[in-house]
């Protein structure tokens, strides 16, 4: 049997930090022509043992051994170690958390179809978690204040938490969780999620700028984004509405979101 001391590993050997070793005894004979179900073939000659994965390129274990001594009648007497080095990921998903003081999370409605005002939550949080820069696989939530909107008017804002449209006293959080993410460019994406306001939850579509990664004079990781996307209030139970003499609506059904975000790498 294969020991420590038998086995010597090529450049790398063991080294790749996404893969898993699993040490597998079969029989020489099986061994000639072995795969997987993870697709790593092993390819045994006289002298070695070589390994051969998709994921990590040709590794190799030396075995000095006698074919006399291992082989006979085509069966080994003996059991061989053949060390798999799967292409299994581990869970190495990085977290970010949004920096608030350089993020943004506002909407916009129209008043009088004439006009748009301009509101926005002063306390939000958010989570991103991703194996990389690159989104596709990220899972994002975040939730914000209610209590926290500001239109510039505090009657106004007043009204906005009252039963007429959030009811911040009931539900005093909205929050957002990602389903799924397209990815469109390098720097376009679509981001899929569940958005929950008052008691209603709905899927809905953001528009995604990813404007890069950077590291602070600090030495934290930063990644920017831009993220734009438009629902119907009445589908959330924002229902107050008033029509003015002439027939026009105050207040537009439709709210445009759009969040500057700002996220910063936890350490681990």
């Amino acid at each position: 049997m294969l020991n420590d001391d038998t086995i010597k590993g090529g450049t790398g050997f063991g080294k790749h930090p996404h893969d898993n070793m699993e040490i597998i005894s079969i029989p020489l004979k099986e061994a000639l022509q072995h795969e997987d179900t993870t697709g790593t073939k092993a390819i045994i000659r006289e002298n070695d043992v070589q390994i051969m994965s998709a994921g990590t390129g040709l590794q190799h274990a030396e075995k000095n051994h006698s074919k006399s001594d291992d082989i006979k009648n085509g069966y080994s007497h003996r059991r061989l170690i053949i060390i798999f080095f799967k292409t299994i990921k581990t869970t190495l998903m990085a977290t970010y958390k949004i920096d608030a003081s350089h993020s943004e999370v506002s909407f916009k409605v129209k008043h009088l179809m004439i006009s748009t005002v301009t509101g926005k939550f002063e306390k939000f949080d958010g989570t991103l978690e991703t194996e990389n820069t690159d989104i596709s696989n990220a899972n994002i939530s975040f939730e914000a204040d209610v209590n926290s909107i500001t239109t510039n008017s505090e009657q106004r804002d007043g009204h906005l938490k009252a039963d007429d449209f959030f009811n911040a006293e009931h539900f005093p959080k909205l929050t957002f969780t990602s389903t799924g993410i397209k990815k469109v460019s390098d720097e376009e994406y679509v981001v899929t999620g569940d958005l929950t306001i008052r008691d209603v939850t709905k899927s809905v579509e953001l528009k995604v700028e990813y404007n890069g990664e950077i590291v602070d004079p600090w030495g934290q990781t930063r990644l920017g984004f831009e993220m734009n996307g438009k629902v119907n209030r009445q589908d959330f139970g924002l229902k107050w509405s008033a029509l003015t003499e002439a027939g026009g609506v105050v207040v537009s059904d439709e709210v445009k979101l759009h969040l500057n975000i700002e996220v910063v790498k936890q350490a681990a």
